[in-house]
This record gives structure tokens, C-alpha cells and sequence, in this order.
């Protein structure tokens, strides 16, 4: 009868085991990615700092399309979007268009540096810590959020952008 009811009770324990390992692996690789932003989404606010030492909000720039792009200056389709971006930046700025550029990690010397190489007219964000870029589940960089004037995903991608897919974009979230 001992026999019996050991054998019961490591049968009832593995079960357990095999129950909490099997929910952990689906959790992990399997479940929807809910902390991650998609298309659809509202746009998580957020407060960084930018290259000046001023608090910038998300949330200030409702009205506006936000082009809210993560970079750093190790990324060579970074280095080759920036200008455009810029360039577009100044035409759609009047049209209501913002963009945020998020330095993905880097030191401020570091990205200051890089906007400053490049003549960069729209700010320029410090994510030091990742806190943001995690939020938004940026994995590999550069990734764009189209946000539109309500504050809502319009698209997301990870891809270079080319000046014509730029300004094919700022049309689409421009109010």
C-alpha cells in the first residue's frame, strides 16, 4: 500500500512539474506579445530627455503626427536614413508632422555627436536605460511608429526607409 501511494504522490508532483515547466515555455515563446506595441495600438506615453537636457512628452505632441523613430549611431541603415529624414522633417514640420528620434542606449556625447555630423533639426532622445525602447518591444534597429494625431499606431516598421517611403509616411500621419 506505501508503494502505491508514493508512486501516486511523485506521479501527482511530476504532473505539476511537467504543468509549470509546459506553461513557461508557451508564456515565453508562444503567448501574444502583449507588452510589445503593433498597429492598432494607442501609443504609450513616455518622458526622455533630449539633447538640450529638456524633458520631452509624448503625450505634448497630440495633434500632431509623430514620426517616432529608434536609432543608434552604430546602425548603418540609421546613418543612411537620418538625412532624409531630416529633409522632410523641415518640409512637413509646418504641415503639423513631428518626428522624435529615440537614441537607442548610447551616451549623450555619442548621439550628440552623430546629430551634429549630420545637421540634425529635429530632436534627438535618450533612452538610456532602454525603458522605452523596451516598451515598444524594439528588438533590431532602425524601427519607425507612424502615430497619428490622436495618439494612435498607425504602422510600424523595421526597415530603412528611403526619402520617398519618408515622405510617403509623413503624408499619412500629417492631420
Amino acid at each position: 500500500m506505501k508503494k502505491k501511494n508514493r508512486l501516486i504522490v511523485r506521479t501527482v508532483i511530476l504532473t505539476i512539474v511537467f504543468i509549470a515547466v509546459g506553461y513557461t515555455f508557451y508564456t515565453n515563446f508562444f503567448a501574444n506579445e502583449s507588452g510589445i506595441v503593433q498597429t492598432g495600438d494607442q501609443a504609450p506615453n513616455f518622458i526622455l530627455t533630449d539633447l538640450d537636457g529638456n524633458e520631452v512628452e509624448l503625450e505634448d505632441y497630440r495633434g500632431k503626427g509623430v514620426f517616432l523613430n529608434f536609432w543608434a549611431t552604430y546602425c548603418e541603415p540609421c546613418k543612411d536614413e537620418m538625412p532624409a529624414m531630416d529633409k522632410k522633417y523641415k518640409e512637413y514640420k509646418e504641415k503639423g508632422v513631428e518626428i522624435l528620434a529615440v537614441n537607442v542606449s548610447e551616451p549623450k556625447l555619442t548621439a550628440e555627436s552623430f546629430a551634429d555630423r549630420y545637421n540634425l533639426s529635429f530632436p534627438v532622445l535618450l533612452d538610456k536605460s532602454n525603458d522605452v525602447t523596451n516598451h515598444y518591444g524594439v528588438g533590431p534597429i532602425p524601427v519607425t511608429f507612424l502615430i497619428d494625431k490622436n495618439g494612435k499606431v498607425v504602422q510600424k516598421t523595421e526597415a530603412s526607409l528611403s526619402e520617398e517611403v519618408i515622405d510617403s509616411y509623413m503624408k499619412q500621419i500629417q492631420p
